[in-house]
């Protein structure tokens, strides 16, 4: 029975299994540390019955033997923007096509629920059609593209994300969902 429960440092140890996927952020200690004191109930790992990772979730970052997710809060009530941020989602490809990451994005989603959120917002790359289509599964939209919003190697040219978005039952009007005409810049996100 594969067991969710809340990340710990030791577990920076433990979800290489996880991060080396290509399509997956990966991070400096300091800045999972960082989620980890300031937004711990966003911060999230999925462990197999043998105690491996199987994935993580952050509402900003994931992580672990089979998934992990974590994220944060952020944004402006008076403005309607305080929203869930997803950092990351991932799942260790042997445990994929299971429900982790849609389980773990629910648990994401009940956490902004009750932080008073508007809505919950990630972003994808444009090319990982797998995952695009999987949050639109889950019900995100795309709400703006973002332009050479991650960094590419080896020269290659940087790549365009989509900034997803799912509304909260607090944007009654589903004010936050409204896509936008035109794409932004990195530096025009705030």
């Amino acid at each position: 029975m594969t067991t969710l429960r809340a990340f710990t440092c030791d577990d920076l140890f433990r979800f290489n299994n996880i991060n080396l996927d290509p399509l997956t952020e990966t991070y400096g200690i300091p800045f999972y540390l960082q989620y980890l004191a300031h937004w711990p109930e966003y911060f999230i790992v999925a462990e197999a019955p043998g105690g491996e990772l199987m994935g993580y979730s952050e509402c900003r970052v994931l992580m672990l033997c089979m998934f992990t997710v974590m994220g944060k809060a952020e944004g402006s009530v008076a403005r309607e923007e305080w929203h869930g941020h997803v950092t990351a989602l991932s799942v260790a490809p042997e445990f994929r096509r299971l429900g982790l990451a849609a389980k773990l994005m629910e648990l994401l989603e009940e956490i902004s629920e009750k932080k008073g959120g508007f809505f919950v917002d990630l972003f994808v790359r444009v090319s990982n059609q797998v995952a695009v289509n999987m949050y639109k599964q889950l019900g995100y939209s795309v709400y703006r593209t973002v332009l050479e919003y991650y960094s590419a190697s080896s020269g290659e040219p940087d790549e365009d994300a989509y900034d997803m978005r799912k509304a909260l039952s607090r944007d009654t009007e589903k004010k936050s969902v409204i896509p936008l005409p035109h794409p932004v810049r990195p530096e025009d996100i705030e």
